[in-house]
């Protein structure tokens, strides 16, 4: 049995409404394993009935997927899993009232930045489902570090000298002729890291 995808983007209105609802995030909590209508109803001390009502609108979103079907007397018991072990929601989910390549000018505004985030999980998850339909692989890296700036002189140093290497090193490897070339988007964030 195939275990379900770690990561799952929610890219539908509908969709992030059953993903929103506070039954059903239960719901999904306890089926990174495994598990019938029944067999939730008896953990949750909850009414078969609705956790029923809730799974099937979780299937029609796409958040749970069908493990098994098996005959208990004269039912059809159906045992179900959450799609992914977590889900981000998508800023296309909001149609026009997301985020916009337009939406912020500022390039130091911390809405610049959620912005260009919230694009990236959008792109990224466009690509990723294309990527899953023709069986291949998305090619992506992820660059992470925390650092500590002693000054907001300091931190302003750094952003200059990253620029200017970012834009070095992207001239030495762009090629606008390549004729199989893929372009690619680089995006560098920094942001003060939330306490705790």
């Amino acid at each position: 049995m195939a275990h379900p995808a770690p990561l799952d983007v929610v890219r539908s209105a509908e969709s992030a409404a059953a993903l929103l609802d506070p039954a059903r995030q239960r719901l999904l909590v306890h089926l990174k394993e495994p598990d019938s209508a029944t067999g939730l109803a008896r953990r949750l001390k909850l009414p078969r009935q609705r956790i029923n009502y809730h799974l099937k609108v979780l299937e029609g979103a796409g958040l749970v997927e069908l493990v098994e079907e098996r005959r208990k007397g004269n039912c059809l018991e159906r045992v179900v899993r959450a799609s992914a072990r977590a889900f981000i929601i998508s800023p296309e989910a909001l149609g026009e009232l997301g985020p916009t390549r337009e939406f912020a000018a500022d390039r130091l505004s911390s809405a610049y930045l959620m912005a260009a985030a919230g694009r990236t999980i959008q792109d990224v998850a466009l690509l990723e489902n294309k990527a899953k339909q023709e069986g291949k692989r998305l090619a992506t890296l992820t660059l992470e570090a925390d650092v500590r700036f002693a000054s907001a002189e300091t931190r302003a140093k750094f952003a200059e000298e990253l620029a200017d290497a970012v834009a070095r090193i992207a001239a030495r490897y762009h090629d606008d002729r390549a004729p199989a070339g893929r372009r690619f988007r680089l995006l560098a964030a920094v942001h003060p890291v939330p306490p705790g």
